[in-house]
């Protein structure tokens, strides 16, 4: 956030937007929204993407079990009816975001396809009328890994930068600030909710006292997206169930992240093989040299190669020597 460190923090109000009635495919959103509330300069204006979604046609006929196959890139974790996905945005959510609330019989309501791009129109829908540079947030609800229960998330943003980056600062004490980045628009989302409430059907709150984080009209900002981590860093891209079988299958990589160094493979492949392998660094490969009984069962072998996978390297066998193993990095 902007402003000296130590200064005085800033007063901030959420306050609920009512009069919002059933919101249905071609309704101008933005126009119900600046007549249910009077927007100032420097407003957070915060939506549920399910209104949002409503108003741009996302609500679909079906069951969400059928919906959620189309609206899912890789599953990360199944548990029972519980099944936890990457969408096509890069989101990771329970069933997708899919909803099967406050909508019709038969029927779901899908995230926003582009959701930066409809805080975007809508940002900018704001500025023409009542003309007014206010900063919007896309929400919706999604769980935590770590733990118990749920709380907003952005998922779509405009007008503001959704993660500021501490990196290189010093806290009072003189200490440098190394990873500390908050997730500011995630932060937004959840205090809205606070006044939205989940059973009182209001899909807007308005966050003011924060008109300095908000962009010059015209910027902006890099949108949600940018706080969705790449799947070459993300270190729970799949469930713990689902990361055993996949490296026992070793056909597909994704959830594992990026290849780890082959420094670190030949510590974790040492350790596993024990004596029964010689494991070895050379020349951007990583060679596990079977013993002579290893070679025969062909444990060990089978084992590697799943370890392996898991680290983001593949094996490959060398021709003419059935005893030894080469790995080479499978993963960008």
């Amino acid at each position: 956030m902007s402003g000296p460190p130590g200064g005085a923090p800033p007063q901030l109000t959420c306050l609920p937007v009512d009069g919002i009635d059933e919101v249905v495919e071609g309704d101008d959103l933005a126009a119900l929204l600046a007549r249910a509330v009077a927007l100032q300069d420097g407003d957070i204006l915060v939506v549920t993407s399910k209104v949002v979604s409503k108003a741009e046609g996302r609500v679909v006929v079906g069951k969400r079990e059928e919906a959620l196959a189309r609206e899912t890139d890789r599953t990360v974790a199944v548990r029972g009816r519980t099944a936890i996905v990457r969408t096509h945005h890069g989101l990771v959510m329970a069933a997708a975001g899919i909803d099967a609330s406050n909508t019709g019989p038969d029927t779901v309501v899908l995230l926003p396809q582009d959701p930066d791009g409809s805080a975007r129109r809508l940002r900018e829908a704001v500025a023409r009328n009542p003309g007014r540079n206010v900063a919007v947030l896309v929400t919706d609800t999604a769980g935590r890994a770590w733990r118990t229960g749920q709380t907003d998330i952005a998922v779509g943003a405009a007008g503001l930068l959704p993660l500021h980056d501490y990196a290189g600062l010093t806290d009072p004490d003189g200490n440098e600030l190394a990873v500390t980045a908050p997730a500011v628009a995630d932060e937004l989302a959840a205090a809205a909710d606070l006044v939205k409430r989940k059973l009182d059907r209001r899909p807007a709150a308005v966050v003011r006292g924060l008109a300095d984080l908000v962009l010059a009209p015209g910027a902006h900002g890099p949108g949600a997206a940018a706080l969705v981590r790449p799947e070459s860093q993300d270190m729970f891209g799949l469930g713990a169930r689902e990361a055993v079988l996949e490296a026992l299958r070793a056909e597909e990589p994704r959830g594992f992240g990026a290849a780890c160094p082959a420094v670190e493979l030949v510590v974790a492949l040492s350790a596993i093989a024990g004596d029964n392998a010689a494991v070895r660094h050379s020349d951007g490969a990583v060679t596990a040299h079977l013993s002579g009984t290893e070679r025969r069962q062909g444990s060990t072998d089978a084992v590697l190669r799943a370890a392996a996978f898991a680290h983001g390297w593949r094996a490959e066998s060398v021709p003419g020597d059935q005893a030894l193993l080469r790995f080479v990095p499978g993963t960008p």
